[in-house]
């Protein structure tokens, strides 16, 4: 895959895309990182725009210039890339439900609690109803933490002893509100899964560059 043209990933750094990031790497794909601040409309947020009108992240353009979004849509295509790398069992596996069941929960439960609550301006007026709506999705967001980590006995990784792009998701996911730290106190087994996927050799740089850590 050296050779290959490589895709292009709109990038804000210590966004969700970092999770598609991480499974590039790990996939082996070729790739460029677009560096995006999603704050500022400048030359690269129009060129996100361009990709994509939703401006999203994260954003991937493939050489033909087919455009995907959505981390667990990337998840899914980059596996179907290249399934040596683990990202996800193959069918058959009896993790593959458990992975599938979290996945969507991950993208569909917890994340968008953070689309709603990081930007609560964008949804309500400022003031009181932002104040609460930022308030409402944390303490949401915690409850389902809590709920996956009831519900899992990760030995050492979210599947077992099995690695999969879970581990990214959690990886990544712990460094935001509500942190480490209240990981640490309240979801322990989530928090000793992040600590391991901070230590993999080929995410080090991924974590470094956009977390400084």
């Amino acid at each position: 895959m050296a050779d290959a043209e490589p895709l292009i990933l709109f990038s804000h750094k210590g966004w969700g895309s970092v999770l598609a990031e991480a499974m590039l790497e790990l996939a082996g794909m070729p790739y460029r990182v677009e560096a995006i601040d999603m704050t500022k409309a400048d030359t690269a947020m129009e060129k996100l725009r361009a990709a994509n009108p939703l401006a999203q992240i994260p954003t991937l353009l493939l050489p033909d210039g087919t455009v995907m979004t959505e981390s667990a849509a990337i998840a899914l295509y980059l596996n179907d890339l290249a399934p040596q790398a683990g990202l996800m069992p193959p069918p058959g596996d009896p993790t593959r439900p458990v992975f599938l069941r979290w996945l969507a929960f991950l993208v569909a439960a917890v994340y968008p609690t953070f689309t709603y609550g990081d930007f609560p301006s964008r949804w309500v007026d400022d003031g009181p109803a932002a104040e609460l709506l930022r308030a409402s999705t944390d303490r949401h967001r915690e409850w389902l933490w809590r709920q996956i980590e009831g519900q899992i006995a990760p030995a050492p990784w979210f599947l077992g002893e099995r690695f999969s792009a879970l581990d990214i998701y959690i990886g990544a996911m712990t460094r935001w509100r509500p942190r480490r730290e209240w990981f640490a106190e309240h979801c322990p087994k989530l928090h000793a899964v992040a600590l391991l996927a901070d230590g993999l050799d080929k995410l080090k740089p991924i974590w470094r560059r956009n977390f400084d850590a």
